[in-house]
């Protein structure tokens, strides 16, 4: 990537100390790209129960359904002499289409911590940043292949980036003959419940040769606050994961909207990858359980008790055709299994994806998905497809596809 570098030296601090270098980077992603939707809700609900819609979409967005989304962004080092370094980082997330603001309005909703990098006793960070899973295991799954089109349903794994927790204290190992590791602990902030809202995440990678393996866990406890509920615009006392729509408003989430009541969110996460020349083969697999569901029941709109889980499998196939050209392809079956004796959704999704290089900054690119959903979701009707951050499907299928630019700095 090609970085904007502004290099500063200080002579002298004040009181006459030792001098000191640092160094801050501007960087970013801006991305603009057309999205095609064969079919999006207009209303969750008619006369016949059923979704109303199924017309066909086309928008421009700023890539949240392409390759990568705008973002611009701020990255500082200070030496502090003895191997020890000042760090910080500033990101901002933001959309071409109009300059709004992204992760609910937030300036720096995409990341924003400070903290010291103790050579190689790792790096201690603390501020608004992702968990272990985005950390360790999705630098092995999406890349520069499909984009925002393939996540899971919903994200429910995080694994796309989707939620930044926020009061954290992160600590990322160096690396030890190709083994990192590292750990992630939010606090509550609840005036006399330490563990209300915490949130909690682990991970470790190995690389090695052509072999690369990566697994994390997270846990965030009343997830509907500490995982779903960090942007700005988040509500107190709704339902921050999904909306079950009305007869004028589409569904959103419609995978996990209705496990907003969980006392508990764990998702476990693994994922690896080998390399055979400009063949990268892959396969990962998730399990998240929303647990305790009920605890909070105002936003219990199912009556569910006990546990619900949704577990994705995945198998994945990216290539550099030229030095100018890849592509990819993938796909991902999703497993909803039943709670309070309901039958659980199943979604299966193929995802395709294709850029080539104008430059080394500048690629065009085209991504697209297919998903089928059947069974029941989580708000208790017939599962619909949901592809990406779309609109979801009137029927239980959807097709979608994205072509743009996106230029790095």
């Amino acid at each position: 990537m090609k970085k904007l570098l502004f290099a500063f030296s200080v002579s002298s601090l004040v009181m006459g100390t030792a001098s000191a270098q640092s160094s801050v980077t501007l960087y970013g992603i801006v991305t603009g790209n057309v999205t095609y939707s064969n079919n999006s809700q207009t209303a969750a609900t008619s006369a016949s129960g059923k979704p109303k819609g199924g017309a066909q979409v086309a928008q421009l967005d700023s890539g949240s359904s392409g390759l990568a989304s705008s973002r611009w962004g701020l990255k500082g080092i200070e030496d502090l002499g003895g191997g020890v370094k000042a760090v910080f980082q500033l990101e901002n997330g933001f959309s071409v289409n109009n300059g709004a603001l992204g992760q609910g309005g937030a300036e720096f909703g995409r990341q924003a911590w400070v903290g010291v990098n103790a050579n190689r006793y790792g790096t201690f960070t603390l501020g608004r940043q992702g968990d272990a899973a985005v950390e360790f295991v999705s630098p092995l799954l999406y890349g520069w292949y499909w984009g925002n089109l393939a996540i899971h349903p919903a994200d429910y794994d995080n694994l796309n980036f989707t939620h930044r927790i926020n009061n954290t204290i992160k600590y990322l190992s160096d690396s030890y003959s190709g083994l990192r590791f590292g750990a992630v602990y939010s606090l509550g902030g609840v005036a006399g419940n330490v563990t209300q809202n915490q949130f909690w995440s682990g991970g470790a990678s190995y690389t090695g040769g052509a072999f690369a393996i990566a697994a994390s866990i997270i846990n965030a406890r009343n997830p509907n606050a500490s995982l779903y509920g960090t942007n700005p615009n988040a509500s107190a006392t709704g339902n921050n994961i999904g909306s079950a729509g009305s007869a004028t408003g589409a569904e959103s989430n419609p995978a996990i909207a209705g496990f907003a009541s969980a006392n508990t969110q764990q998702t476990v996460s693994v994922a690896a990858t080998y390399t055979a020349g400009g063949a990268i083969f892959g396969a990962a697999y998730s399990n998240t359980q929303f647990r305790g569901l009920g605890a909070n029941s105002s936003l219990n709109t199912q009556h569910y008790t006990g546990s619900a889980v949704l577990s994705t499998i995945s198998a994945s196939l990216r290539y550099q055709l030229t030095p100018f050209l890849r592509f990819g392809t993938s796909f991902d079956y999703t497993d909803g299994r039943a709670t309070t004796g309901k039958e659980g959704a199943k979604y299966e999704q193929f995802n395709l994806g294709a850029a080539y290089s104008l430059s080394k900054a500048t690629d065009l690119y085209v991504t697209g998905a297919f998903q089928h959903a059947s069974g029941t979701d989580s708000l208790g009707r017939p599962a619909v497809a949901a592809i990406g951050y779309l609109t979801p499907s009137a029927t239980s299928k959807q097709v979608a596809v994205s072509a743009g630019i996106k230029h790095l700095f």
